[in-house]
Parts: structure tokens; sequence; C-alpha cells
């Protein structure tokens, strides 16, 4: 799961003014489905699967009270699952889009919610969201995702949150609470899993990427370990071609497997790229010439 907040910027993501050009780029795939005889999804908040685009700007552009002019009026978030996790939300894209709304309702808004630290719910969280099912640049089959709005102000219009405070549950000061999005990040991706049954592997974990993107050396080492110890499930094919594999890395020599052995013990292996020479991949054999045989001298007279 994907999860990310596009920085404020002079284009679509300004938001120190109107909420206008984002909910209209929010929009921009809906004609190009309508023109294919696709259906689409309508704005959706905590309750409603169906909120007008003019409802959505008036909501948003209202509910900025004691809000300076440069101040920001809302956030934009992306949501967006792996071709995995999609294939766990249904086969079809409308099974799809009602599980990404489900997803949002009951566990990525209650999290946000919960994560400010100031006793805020669900329902106290003003927003929007809208499903998109292409996305550019991208070569996967399955590519839905959600672009949320939210306000910078909670449903009273009195409480300012915002996700991209540097404030980490800050309880002295003028600012009281804050937002950890790692624990943001980790919690959504529990929910995620429980709430669908998905059998989330250590590769696919946020803890894993963001360790072996971010992590110190040691920790990265650490995590390759967990990685290789971890258990894998494979496919009925996958099976097969790794017993065939473990026959043929059997017939290596005992010095071979002891130095293989050593270095994925260590964990080097993989984050170097150390490798051990597989059986039969190399030309040494063609390399290597026989020795020419010594002709036999006849019997004979000597000359």
């Amino acid at each position: 799961m994907n999860i990310d907040f596009p920085p404020p910027s002079n284009g679509v993501y300004n938001n120190a003014g109107s909420s206008r050009q984002l909910v209209n780029y929010m929009e921009h795939e809906d004609m190009e489905r309508m023109e294919q005889g696709i259906y689409t999804e309508d704005f959706f908040n905590l309750t409603d699967d169906t909120v007008y685009k003019s409802q959505v700007i008036n909501d948003i552009d209202g509910n900025i009270g004691q809000l300076l002019k440069t101040d920001a009026k809302f956030y934009a978030i992306h949501v967006s699952p792996s071709e995995q996790e999609l294939r766990t939300m249904g086969v079809t894209e409308q099974e799809q889009a009602e599980s990404m709304k489900r997803y949002i309702r009951e566990v990525f808004i209650p999290e946000y919610a919960t994560n400010f630290n100031k006793g805020l719910s669900a329902e106290d969280i003003k927003f929007y969201g809208k499903i998109h099912f292409n996305r550019d640049r991208s070569n996967n089959k399955l590519n839905m995702h959600c672009h949320l709005i939210v306000s910078r102000k909670d449903q009273s219009n009195k409480v300012k949150i915002s996700p991209l405070t540097n404030h980490r549950n800050t309880k002295k000061g003028a600012i009281k609470g804050g937002f950890d999005r790692t624990t943001l990040f980790e919690n959504a991706e529990k929910g995620f899993d429980k709430l669908f049954g998905y059998n989330r592997q250590l590769q696919e974990t946020f803890e894993y990427c963001n360790t072996m993107k971010n992590g110190s050396i040691t920790d990265q080492l650490n995590m390759q370990e967990r990685e290789l110890n971890s258990p894998a499930i494979y496919s009925a094919g996958e099976k097969k071609n790794n017993q065939q594999s473990d026959i043929a890395i059997n017939q290596t020599t005992d010095k071979s497997v002891n130095q293989s052995s050593d270095l994925l013990g260590s964990g080097l292996g993989s984050v170097f790229g150390i490798l051990t020479p597989e059986p039969n991949n190399t030309n040494e054999e063609q390399l290597i010439k026989p020795p020419k045989k010594k002709k036999k001298r006849k019997k004979g007279l000597s000359r």
C-alpha cells in the first residue's frame, strides 16, 4: 500500500486558495470513461456515495475559519494499493472500488483522525474521495487508486489539523498534538490486512521498504536476515522449480556450499551482491584443453 501526501505547489496542489482546481483534476478521468461507455465513481465521504462536485468545493472552501490568506486550507492524499492488494479487494473494478471506499471509511480516516492525538474520530474529519482506475506512466494491469481532499479544519471548523506538521504528539507549547506519518502508514497497512484477510509478506511491508531505503547499514543487514528467515509462499510451479534448484545446488562442492552458507548467514550476500557461482554456468570446461598424448616410437632400426 502506497500512501503519500503531495506537497503544496503553485499548480493543482496549491492549497492556499480555493479547492476548485484540485477538485476539477480529481474529476478529469470521468469524461474519458463516459466516452467509452464505462461507469464512473462519484465523489464520496464518510457516509455518502454520491456527492456533487459543487458540494465538495463549497464544503472545503467554506471550512476555513480563522485561517490566514496564505495558510493551507486543505491537503491532498493519494492511497494506492498494489496489484496483489487489489486482487484481494475484488475481481471487477466495481468490487475493488467498493472495497476501497470501505477501507477509506473503516480504516484510513479513523487512523488519520486518531493520529493527531487531539481526541478526534473519523466523524470529525471533513474529507471527500474520488476513485481513479488509470495511472499514467504505469505498466501495471491494475491501477485503481483513490484521491482524497481533506480540510485543514475539522468538521466543527474550530480545530486546525495538518498531516504535514513536524510535531509528534507534542504536549507542551503553543501546538498540542502533532502527526506521525510513520505510525499512520504502519497502522493503515495493518488495518488493510485485517479488513481483507491479506497475508502480507515481509518484502511488502512499510517497515521493510522504509528500512531498506532509509535505515542504517546495521538495520538493513538485520532486515536482510529477517527476509532470509521468513517463510515464503510458493505456487505449485514455483515449488517444483525450487526443488530442482535445490538438487542442482547440492551437486556443488562442499567448499562452495560452505562459502554460500557463510554469506547467507551474515546477510552480506544480498546487500553487497556477493554471489556464489552456480553449477553448469561457467565455460571453464571449454577453456581447459586436454593434454597432448605422446606419440609412441615405432619399433625398428634407428637411422
